[in-house]
């Protein structure tokens, strides 16, 4: 990148986003997310690791423009209707690829922004004035190959880019309750839950990528990887004398958690 802020080295977040109807509401998390806006340093751009684009490839949205994507069904018109008119940034997109060297990164031109991200930024930044590129899941790679990466990208911090993953700690939609709300949630979804804060905190990063060895309540929790992956990400852009903490909390439907993870 051709400037690059060394002056604040910004944390690294991971936004559990839950379901898509957060981006209209307001609700504690939505609040959650916009109060954090307002706290953080603004950034040059952000870098968004989203549940929602998990394909056979590690690639990134490399459009001046991108799109936004309603990647969901079933819900009201007025959310199809919203938009998130965020910039790219071409400058991060090359010096992403330039970190994550050799590993061949694409540049993408089709995809844009889905609901993990923009459901998210539309309350952190609002006015969709900071660039946000996106980069993919590779769905083919084992969860020590993603946080490797997050590993790499943890420069970013130093350069005024706000890494960020979107997904659920706890991600169980055959277990959720649709429209029958409250609902109490679920006790191994507690359990997963609260495990996964303890090891953040110990900073057992190990135990946290080897999520399977976990135990029953980790495959309820986890029934595909999609969610939980960013996390990893985040895990391994944070640094070991980062704070560890919990800006937002709760479980919606008894099976989805909506814990956000700030380090730094």
């Amino acid at each position: 990148m051709t400037e690059r802020n060394t002056s604040t080295r910004l944390p690294t977040i991971f936004f559990g986003h839950g379901n898509p109807m957060n981006a209209l509401q307001d609700n504690d998390w939505s609040r959650g997310w916009a109060a954090l806006g307002r706290r953080l340093p603004r950034p040059r751009a952000v870098l968004s690791v989203s549940a929602h684009w998990y394909v056979p490839a590690t690639l990134l949205t490399a459009m001046a423009r991108p799109r936004t994507i309603h990647d969901f069904g079933g819900f009201p018109r007025e959310l199809f209707e919203v938009q998130y008119p965020a910039p790219g940034d071409l400058d991060l997109v090359r010096r992403v690829r330039e970190l994550l060297q050799p590993l061949d990164v694409g540049e993408d031109r089709s995809w844009g922004l889905d609901h993990g991200t923009w459901s998210v930024l539309r309350h952190v930044y609002p006015d969709a004035d900071v660039p946000v590129v996106q980069l993919s899941i590779d769905e083919s790679q084992p969860p020590a190959f993603h946080y490797g990466l997050g590993r790499l990208l943890r420069p970013l911090r130093e350069e005024g880019i706000l890494l960020i993953g979107s997904g659920d700690v706890v991600h169980n939609l055959h277990a959720y309750a649709w429209g029958r709300h409250p609902a109490e949630p679920f006790d191994w979804a507690l359990r997963f839950e609260a495990k996964a804060r303890e090891l953040m905190l110990q900073g057992d990063h190990h135990a946290l990528v080897d999520y399977e060895a976990l135990g029953r309540d980790a495959e309820l929790s986890i029934p595909t990887p999609d969610h939980y992956l960013p996390l990893l990400y985040v895990l391994g852009a944070s640094d070991e004398g980062d704070a560890v903490t919990f800006p937002v909390e709760g479980m919606d439907g008894g099976s989805i958690s909506m814990l956000s993870v700030q380090f730094g």
